[in-house]
């Protein structure tokens, strides 16, 4: 643990030290009615505007107004292999080879496709493994997917619980799930940093877990990609999706990125749904060839890419690219800890951070449960220009993201939670 210190003093030199301080500076801090710039603690929900993405999408727009149709081959930056502007630098975010990204589509619609090709049911072996506290929208899909193929989620889903009283998960219950169940469990799809809980999960151990009892095994990392170093293809995942407008910040709604572990590049066996992009390039456009699958994540493409939110993508990982995952990380390990830090400082015993102390085993998230709490608290600390996330029953969940969060920030955010519990 690093010698952390009290006092306002501390953190101001930690923001003076602080290697990547001045990229807060390339992004649009929000403003509160007077003007005054706000806490922002929300990027775990919506990542905040680089101030280059309007020259980016402005760019896309100039040469589609001067340029109509031939833009696709005549722009600045070519529309019709514009996905792969993104790959290379995509792919070092997540801990890939190019081969194994691709960016299309958004989050659940590119789970669905993974599924299509990597939950593949048998009368005996159909069950689906998620936590049991997984994203809703996980939830939902994984659910549809059993009914789609004639399963009755009740039976068909199985959930990795915590213990009672506890909650986080625990990886002893997940092998004993598997002890039981695995020569019934098709796919484990587990949501690799969890988004209750700020829990990260130890991909490997979970892949290797699920390859040991015959079971596909796929991660959603929307609340990972651009967080933690996700390591994906050391992992040995399958495959794994997530989104780009959390902590990649690409704008509400943005596109999504998918994994296909490369040991699967070239299989055409596989099943899948196809459309004209995962077709080969080169034959593309003769329009009447049978279809010849693209090796690789790109393989799982259906349409020509939406041009404007690759535009938002590409400026921040522009910026990704500029500062690495590495040192991305080791502030965020550095700057979360400080806010663990103040936090079990205030020594008040009706809130407890839920989120994992091993650094390991978050990433910038911290969970902090307040007991009798209800949303009356988030709006209070909304009133006091800190801008947090609720989550019911109980939790105030805040994400100092090391691109645009200072010490400062942290420092100020504890002061005005301590304020309103007291």
């Amino acid at each position: 643990m690093s010698n952390y210190q009290l006092g306002s003093e501390y953190a101001k030199q930690q923001d003076q030290n602080d290697a990547l301080a001045s990229y807060r500076n390339r992004f649009h801090i929000p403003k509160d009615k007077h003007g005054k710039e706000v806490i922002y603690m929300t990027g775990n929900s919506l990542g905040l505007q680089p101030r280059a993405t309007k020259d980016y999408i402005s760019q896309e727009l100039e040469d589609w107004a001067n340029l109509g149709v031939t833009g696709h081959t005549h722009a600045k930056h070519p529309w019709l292999h514009y996905h792969e502007f993104l790959t290379e630098n995509m792919a070092k975010v997540v801990g890939a080879k190019p081969i194994e990204v691709v960016v299309m589509n958004t989050l659940t619609a590119n789970l669905h496709l993974m599924m299509v090709s990597f939950y593949k049911p048998t009368p005996k072996r159909y069950k689906i493994l998620i936590e049991a506290d997984a994203f809703p929208s996980d939830k939902y899909a994984v659910e549809s997917q059993l009914r789609h193929h004639g399963f009755d989620p009740k039976d068909g889903l199985v959930l990795w619980k915590a213990r009672k009283g506890e909650e986080l998960a625990n990886y002893d219950d997940l092998e004993t799930i598997l002890e039981a169940q695995g020569n019934e469990i098709a796919l484990v799809m587990i949501g690799g940093v969890n988004y209750y809980t700020g829990q990260f999960f130890d991909f490997k151990r979970i892949t290797q877990l699920g390859h040991k009892y015959g079971c596909m095994v796929g991660f959603d990392c929307a609340h990972g990609a651009g967080n933690v170093k996700l390591d994906l293809h050391d992992s040995g995942a399958d495959f794994a999706v997530w989104c780009t407008y959390k902590y990649l910040n690409s704008g509400p709604g943005s596109l999504g990125g998918c994994f296909v572990h490369e040991r699967h590049a070239h299989n055409i066996d596989l099943n899948r749904f196809a459309g004209w992009w995962s077709h080969n390039k080169e034959t593309r456009f003769k329009m009447r060839d049978e279809f010849d699958q693209l090796p690789g994540a790109e393989g799982w493409q259906l349409s020509n890419p939406p041009i404007l939110s690759m535009a938002a993508i590409r400026a921040s990982l522009d910026m990704f690219a500029e500062v690495g995952m590495e040192k991305l990380t080791k502030k965020s390990k550095h700057l979360t800890g400080y806010f663990e830090f103040l936090i079990n400082e205030l020594n008040n015993k009706s809130i407890k951070i839920i989120t994992p102390s091993n650094l390991e085993e978050r990433g910038c998230q911290l969970s902090i449960q307040v007991k009798n709490a209800d949303k009356k608290l988030h709006h209070q600390l909304t009133e006091a220009g800190l801008i947090s996330d609720w989550r019911e029953p109980d939790v105030i969940r805040c994400a100092p993201v090391p691109l645009y969060n200072s010490y400062q920030d942290v420092y100020e955010l504890v002061e005005k939670l301590e304020e309103i519990l007291t």
